[in-house]
């Protein structure tokens, strides 16, 4: 009894407390939901596979809507627009299961209704999707609307930066990829958007790393040096060895979506102040 007593309250610690009152990551939920992301990124090959579909550049470029829709959605849950128990699920990483079945549901649906021309329609379904979300947001108006230019502009510039770097640096040639090159934007406006969040609006970071960082350096401005300090190696290793188009591609697009969600979630919420 004691043993499944402690089981029970290591569960909670760890995995149902910082869902239900959304205190964000620890190293514990940190490792077992990278962990399952891995296993989810090889799961969805396998799916593909047996749809007859791959993960090609047409097919990653339309679920980009979908990424924006799900931030979106994040921040209807931070807006307190959603009661209990259903704003559970708008919380990480439950919601990444809400919009994976969306997502897929979309997917299917518009696939057997279009056969091989339902890109468009299924990026346009989550382009629906993210502009309803909007339209349930404005109605609390937007209180700091100039941070997404300033995200935008500081986000471009230091992306700029790092890409301009690659016509003079021979071993950043896999910069040259259009994939590579959204993801290093994606994590730039994701750096800019924490920023200005913690350091201009007194915002605190939830990922244990960039949180210890932070602490440590006393600012925000650690997250440019570190996302590059991951994602420039990683970048490399990925097309030095994900020969596999699909499983390349899936993984790019599990970068960018790591980037460009907190971008658009954390910027949503500074402008409408909440």
């Amino acid at each position: 009894m004691n043993d499944l007593a402690g089981l029970v309250a290591f569960v909670h610690k760890y995995y149902i407390d910082p869902i239900i009152y959304d205190t964000g990551y620890n190293p514990v939920d940190t490792i077992t939901w990278a962990i399952i992301l891995g296993l989810a990124i090889l799961g969805l090959i396998k799916l593909l596979s047996r749809w007859d579909l791959l993960m090609d550049n047409r097919l990653l470029l339309a679920t980009l809507p979908y990424i924006l829709a799900g931030s979106s959605l994040r921040v209807i849950e931070d807006a307190d627009l959603v009661s209990a128990p259903w704003r559970y699920l708008l919380i990480t990483p439950l919601i990444f299961f809400l919009v994976f079945l969306i997502t897929t549901a979309c997917l299917i649906l518009t696939r057997k209704i279009w056969g091989e021309k339902f890109y468009a329609k299924y990026a346009a379904s989550g382009l629906i999707w993210t502009l309803f979300n909007l339209a349930v947001l404005s109605t609390l108006g937007f209180k700091n609307a100039w941070v997404i230019a300033a995200v935008f502009i500081l986000g471009s510039i230091l992306a700029g930066g790092v890409l301009s770097c690659r016509r003079r640096l021979s071993a950043l040639k896999f910069l040259d990829d259009r994939f590579n090159q959204m993801i290093i934007y994606a994590h730039m406006l994701d750096a800019s958007s924490t920023y200005f969040g913690v350091d201009w609006f007194g915002y605190y970071e939830k990922h244990v790393v960039p949180t210890f960082l932070i602490n440590l350096t006393g600012s925000a401005v650690v997250m440019f040096p570190l996302k590059l300090a991951i994602l420039l190696p990683v970048l490399s290793m990925i097309d030095r060895f994900l020969q596999e188009p699909s499983l390349r591609n899936l993984t790019k697009l599990t970068l960018i979506t790591l980037g460009l969600a907190p971008a658009v979630r954390n910027t949503l919420r500074l402008v409408l102040g909440i």
